[in-house]
């Protein structure tokens, strides 16, 4: 073995030790985030953002708790890790976000009165790529889909982060926009920055809802 091939394999040791420590402490190193324009800061953890359009990897969580949303992550990380037809990487970006579609009300004759909205896991992809450059999915189950422009009320938070959390956070986010401007159009969901070895208290945690802007 060439003391090059050596050396090479320490720095990739040591750039993994080192990406992996930081992810611990909450500073995320060199991934890509969507822009966004700050259209209202209502408090120190609560503001109106404004995104462009994006191209995200989705698939449906089946079934709840962790377990549903680990099944979810790992199909769409197949994905980005070369189960595709070209075979190729897509880089990890961040967040990664959890989607639960409104209630559909059902109608007669089928008993019941609503159907449990669908959820969804999205990988958002990097700004790079189009629709006609992304890789063809290999798994079924992963979509690649256009996102339009939002306008989103955000509430950040540090901490815990599962399913009875976020539902909290959500409540708190829908009931904070009230007497405010801004009108929740559509069903939150979840913004998540970091991996879950990150100590609680330094995660980038986000519960989101596209919002309207009223006449108040």
């Amino acid at each position: 073995m060439k003391l090059s091939d050596v050396g090479n394999g320490l720095a990739m040791v040591g750039s993994v030790a080192f990406l992996s420590a930081c992810s611990v402490v909450g500073i995320r190193s060199g991934t890509e985030e969507p822009t966004y324009e700050v259209v209202a800061t209502l408090a120190d953890d609560l503001e109106i953002r404004r995104y462009g359009a994006r191209i995200a990897a989705e698939t449906d969580l089946v079934g709840d708790g962790s377990e549903a949303r680990n099944q979810a992550f790992r199909t769409l990380a197949g994905y980005i890790f070369g189960s595709n037809r070209a075979h190729s990487k897509v880089a990890m970006t961040a967040p990664v976000e959890t989607e639960r579609s409104q209630s559909i009300a059902m109608t007669a004759p089928v008993e019941g009165g609503e159907t449990n909205g669908r959820r969804t896991m999205r990988f958002f992809m990097p700004a790079t790529y189009t629709m006609e450059t992304l890789p063809v999915p290999d798994d079924e189950r992963v979509r690649l889909v256009e996102i339009p422009g939002q306008t989103l009320a955000v509430l950040r938070f540090t901490g815990t982060r599962d399913a009875e959390a976020i539902a909290l956070r959500q409540a708190e986010l829908l009931a904070r926009l009230g007497g405010t401007a801004w009108q929740p159009h559509g069903a939150p969901s979840s913004f998540l920055y970091d991996p879950p070895w990150t100590l609680p208290f330094l995660r980038r945690n986000e519960v989101v809802v596209a919002v309207v802007r009223g006449d108040g």
